[in-house]
């Protein structure tokens, strides 16, 4: 009896051992090889995977219909990526029409206009009552300049006749050339004020 207990117990153990065995897997690197194997696949997908927010309607590109947004980053190409720029640069014929066109502007006068150069005759004069301003031109092409308040009561000056710049109060007459006085009882001339021509019209500075 003895002697077969211990065969059976012998068997038993020999038995758990094989099933125990079974279990285990035969080549137990080689679940591990392939387990690494993919997470190196997905860690390569992931990497070559863009995170940007990409518009709904956008191109293949990522870039919208529209062009894109202002003030958007735009990304440079790796080098050798083979990848193009979604905004081409800009030909330099239409940058120099458009420095050509800044260039060509003409500057905002600066000061007051007062009219056109061509409403003042010449060997008399024009006055401007909203500006306090008698323009005159003794000869061709020289325009003079001077306030329209006589020196005398502070009067407006009128008319310009005869190449005197005249006051309707009490008859003082001034020089269209420099606006000396001509006739009383103006004690001194009329102050000169400063214009330019350009383009055409008197401009009061």
């Amino acid at each position: 009896m003895t002697p077969q207990s211990g065969r059976e117990s012998e068997s038993t153990r020999d038995g758990e051992s094989q099933s125990s065995g079974a279990g285990r897997d035969p080549n137990p690197t080689r679940r591990g090889v392939l387990l690494g194997v993919g997470l190196a696949g997905l860690g390569g997908v992931l990497a070559g995977c863009s995170t940007a927010a990409v518009p709904y309607d956008a191109n293949e590109a990522g870039v919208p219909p529209n062009g894109p947004a202002p003030g958007a980053m735009t990304s440079p190409a790796a080098p050798g990526s083979g990848a193009m720029s979604s905004s081409p640069a800009p030909r330099g014929g239409q940058t120099s029409r458009a420095a050509r066109k800044k260039a060509k502007a003409k500057p905002k006068p600066k000061g007051t206009v007062l009219g056109a150069a061509s409403d003042i005759p010449v060997g008399g004069g024009a006055i401007f009552t909203a500006a306090k301003v008698v323009v005159t031109q003794p000869a061709s092409g020289q325009y003079k300049a001077f306030s329209a308040v006589c020196t005398h009561v502070g009067c407006l000056v009128n008319k310009v006749t005869s190449g005197t710049i005249d006051c309707p109060c009490h008859g003082s007459e001034f020089k269209i050339t420099d606006g000396a006085v001509a006739a009383g009882p103006a004690p001194s001339p009329l102050p000169a004020r400063q214009i330019k021509i350009m383009d055409g019209q008197v401009i009061l500075l």
